[in-house]
């Protein structure tokens, strides 16, 4: 049975449209370039931090993220940030019974800024927390260590098949693939091929039916 759910944070609670765009302004070039460029480099299976080096040769994530820290810039996030179906969701797990956590690969501020937001989740947390990064089998270990539940019955829900679904089922997890965002939208087919998810859904308000209806077949 499913008893703890975790989430990523990327595009499966955040909408990252805002935080992508103030990017593109730091680097001094047009939004839908920043974008289209960006959309590449996923649909190609490589790391999006490949599409700063293409505008930048160079960059520096880190140095860079100091920088705009500096200029008033801090990334973060806010209530306008939440997908519509976020609140609602982790709501109705809740209320089902079932642990629920929030962790990806944020940075602290993103992480501090969503804990301000008071979300109905029992954990969350980023990797800026803890210097450990999907798809890091570490990552997935502290949340087996952190939910009251063992591994086979957490369920880890993500949009990218390479961070959040593969790795999630080699530390034992089950998981959900979101097809949302970037990376749920355009994976490489190399990775949609490979290590299926336990389930894939369009929108979190699938889950709490599909987590009871799961549940209900493992009494």
């Amino acid at each position: 049975m499913i008893r703890a759910v975790v989430f990523d944070i990327g595009e499966c609670l955040l909408d990252r449209t805002r935080e992508y765009g103030a990017w593109a302004d730091w680097l001094g070039v047009p939004r839908h370039t920043f974008s289209a460029v960006f959309g590449a480099v996923v649909a190609q299976g490589r790391d999006f931090r490949e599409t700063f080096q293409i505008f930048r040769p160079g960059f520096d994530l880190a140095e860079e993220r100091a920088q705009r820290d500096a200029a008033g810039m801090t990334e973060c996030c806010g209530e306008e940030d939440l997908y519509s179906d976020v609140r609602p969701t982790l709501s109705a797990l809740r209320e089902n019974g079932l642990w629920v956590g929030i962790a990806g690969n944020q940075s602290r501020d993103v992480a501090a800024s969503l804990r301000e937001l008071r979300l109905p989740a029992d954990l969350v947390t980023a990797s800026g927390d803890r210097g450990i990064s999907k798809p890091d089998p570490a990552f997935f270990q502290h949340l087996v260590e952190a939910a009251p539940a063992e591994p086979h019955e957490i369920l880890y829900v993500g949009d990218q098949l390479r961070n959040d679904v593969h790795p999630a089922l080699r530390a034992g997890l089950m998981a959900a693939w979101i097809r949302r965002g970037p990376w749920g939208l355009i994976p490489s087919s190399t990775q949609a091929d490979s290590a299926p998810a336990t389930m894939q859904i369009d929108s979190l308000a699938q889950l709490p039916g599909l987590i009871a209806e799961f549940n209900e077949g493992a009494r």
